[in-house]
């Protein structure tokens, strides 16, 4: 995938198994994001599910820049960085359950939303954020820790998203988050999402 700066871009994976045996797994999981995410892309919205996780990303400047990699053909650092974090994570699981190979079923998808119809980004912001809703994880879509949505209804004041540019590009005022991710609950069988 070629990424392109201030193009948004819907970032997933899943798992055929649990990804997150415990809550420091989560964690840690978030502080990896920090780390290898947040220096070349601005994050808009994350959950991390038991077997998947969902990232909504713009690239900086710094994201869509090349890094030559010894003996293959160069890479842009956001993707690059991407792979060191999923990797890094693997290992950290592998290690703590004590088992080998890949988590992950597939390679990390990375979707451009930008070339398809305009309220596409706002319906990607919903979905990743109803996920745990529609799991049956929780009763309310507030109620799961490792999603940005609580960061967007003042329930958490965390500093890993950028809710003021996710609200202008979706053109949302902050108090109608709520409303709108509750009243407007996706459909299940949607796997424009996935």
């Amino acid at each position: 995938m070629f990424y392109e700066e201030k193009a948004i871009y819907h970032v997933y994976n899943r798992s055929n198994q649990l990804l997150y045996h415990n809550r420091d797994n989560y964690i840690y999981f978030l502080k990896l994001i920090r780390k290898h995410i947040l220096p070349y892309s601005e994050i808009l919205a994350y959950c991390l599910m038991p077997n998947h996780f969902h990232l909504l990303l713009m690239p900086n400047e710094k994201g869509i820049e090349f890094s030559t990699l010894k003996f293959k053909e160069e890479m842009q650092l956001l993707p690059k960085s991407i792979g060191t974090m999923l990797s890094s994570f693997v290992q950290a699981i592998n290690h703590q359950q004590n088992t080998k190979g890949s988590l992950f079923a597939h390679k990390t998808k990375a979707k451009m939303l930008n070339d398809t119809k305009s309220d596409y980004i706002l319906n990607c912001f919903m979905y990743i954020h109803q996920n745990p809703k529609q799991a049956d994880l929780v009763n309310r879509i507030e109620d799961w820790e490792f999603s940005s949505y609580p960061d967007y209804i003042g329930k958490r004041n965390g500093n890993l998203i950028n809710k003021q540019l996710a609200l202008e590009i979706m053109n949302l005022d902050i108090n109608d988050i709520e409303f709108i991710t509750n009243k407007l609950l996706i459909d299940k069988s949607d796997d424009d999402f996935l």
